[in-house]
């Protein structure tokens, strides 16, 4: 054990360790600074405790002197340590105050409230005009079995579509999942889940390989509906239409059907909307496919189509927030610039 040789005291070493232990405490900057000179100069280890302890060892005729030497050399400490700390409170207030100081004189930063998309908004009024017929609004998966995005809506094997340069297939291509092209899946999965009749309108986000431009993405939003009943005609399909129409584009909306062709429907008719305030006059414009349920797709789900017919339709939500709010380019939609939305107002 190696024991330290004590350490005399004399005025001069008392003297010497006070102007250290006061220049320490000057020269200190802030809180923690000072932390550390009080642990140095005042702490068990400092020269001061050091030169206290040793009054056990001193003669008894010269402990009076000594000790009251090393208590005031002590007590001076102290006092600065205690002063300086007080000092640096005060500064650092300050300086915290001064960094936080507000300028009320200054003009407020600009405040730009978010609103919904007006895709959103326009769905949820789309599905509001089938609600109040007595439809019912219907979900499914965006990555999709390929049975149910074609197998089941009578695609050919070889049916373009298919083909990786228009449809998004999930790999391992074998697993047989691809990103949905259509909405019409979740009009299989109605009719497997649902007791008949059916009605049920299927909005959501769709995907296909298209490059994004003014009137295409490769990602967009369909609403299609199907309606599976004893009895039901074209009457009824273009009924339906047309009430669609009227509500969303206004009285003088009107549709006209032209005979077209889908694997999922016979007859098939492409859908056209004509209003006479369109930007740039009044005109026909295609607003999406419809027609006959094929008898094959309800023979897939399982349905007599001898019993039982339908009549099924879809439109793109952009396409039809492209007539309805005169929206020239496609991808003002996509970009996120809440600019874009604020022109359809600020509805949370």
């Amino acid at each position: 054990m190696i024991v330290s040789e004590p350490t005399p005291i004399t005025e001069d070493g008392v003297s010497a360790a006070v102007d250290a232990a006061l220049a320490a405490v000057a020269s200190a900057t802030d809180s923690a600074s000072l932390k550390q000179v009080r642990a140095e100069h005042t702490g068990e280890r400092s020269t001061l405790a050091r030169l206290n302890g040793e009054l056990r060892n001193v003669a008894p005729d010269q402990k009076a002197s000594l000790g009251k030497l090393v208590g005031q050399a002590r007590g001076r400490v102290n006092q600065a340590v205690a002063a300086r700390e007080q000092e640096l409170v005060v500064e650092e207030e300050n300086a915290r105050l001064a960094a936080e100081t507000v300028d009320v004189t200054a003009v407020a930063t600009a405040y730009r409230p978010g609103a919904r998309h007006p895709l959103t908004l326009l769905q949820e009024r789309v599905s509001d005009v089938f609600v109040g017929m007595g439809w019912e609004i219907a979900e499914g998966p965006e990555v999709e079995s390929e049975w149910f995005n074609f197998d089941a809506l009578n695609f050919d094997a070889d049916h373009p579509a298919r083909a990786m340069q228009d449809t998004f297939f999930v790999d391992p291509v074998d697993s047989h999942l691809v990103l949905r092209t259509h909405t019409s899946p979740v009009q299989i999965r109605a009719l497997l889940e649902r007791e008949l009749p059916v009605y049920v309108l299927a909005p959501g986000r769709t995907y296909r390989t298209d490059e994004l431009d003014a009137t295409h993405t490769p990602v967009f939003s369909q609403f299609e509906g199907l309606a599976v009943d004893k009895g039901l005609t074209m009457a009824h399909l273009r009924g339906t239409l047309e009430h669609a129409a009227r509500t969303l584009f206004g009285d003088e909306a009107q549709i006209r059907l032209r005979p077209s062709y889908f694997p999922f429907t016979e007859p098939s008719a492409e859908l056209d909307l004509w209003h006479p305030t369109f930007s740039g006059g009044a005109r026909w414009i295609e607003w999406g496919g419809c027609g006959m349920v094929h008898p094959n797709l309800l023979r897939a789900a399982g349905i007599d189509p001898e019993v039982y017919s339908g009549f099924a339709f879809g439109m793109g939500l952009e396409r039809t927030l492209m007539f309805r709010s005169d929206v020239q380019d496609m991808r003002d939609m996509v970009e996120g610039d809440i600019r874009f939305s604020q022109q359809f107002g600020m509805v949370v």
